[in-house]
């Protein structure tokens, strides 16, 4: 969607997509990836991110204590991997549980029954 001033719901799209980012990157990372391909797997599944994105976000999940990475060296260059740890698991699991019980919200919100 191209943001306009014919078409405001662009700007309103972008933030609803930046706020399931988070629940879409640790989703990914039950096991662990480098960042292209964390990128890849998204982008599979519908949920593209540029590297801009992306890397700033793993380093701070990484710094507020729910990824463990380390470096790798197998064929090719040396990669940073990123996994969950243990809080980033619980993290994930309350998260999906928040995603769902929103989404059942507005389910019931959108068809207008108000449940």
């Amino acid at each position: 969607m191209v943001e306009t001033r014919d078409n405001p719901g662009a700007k309103l799209e972008l933030e609803l997509r930046r706020g399931a980012l988070v629940l879409a990157v640790l989703s990914q990372l039950r096991i662990a990836q480098y960042g292209y391909s964390l990128r890849q797997a998204l982008a599979e599944r519908g949920m593209a991110i540029e590297e801009g994105t992306l890397y700033p976000l793993l380093r701070r999940l990484e710094s507020q204590g729910v990824l463990s990475s380390e470096w790798r060296i197998e064929d090719g260059p040396p990669r940073r991997y990123y996994r969950l740890n243990d809080a980033g698991e619980a993290l994930l699991a309350e998260l999906t549980d928040s995603w769902n019980a929103l989404v059942a919200t507005m389910g019931g919100l959108l068809k207008g029954d108000g449940t």
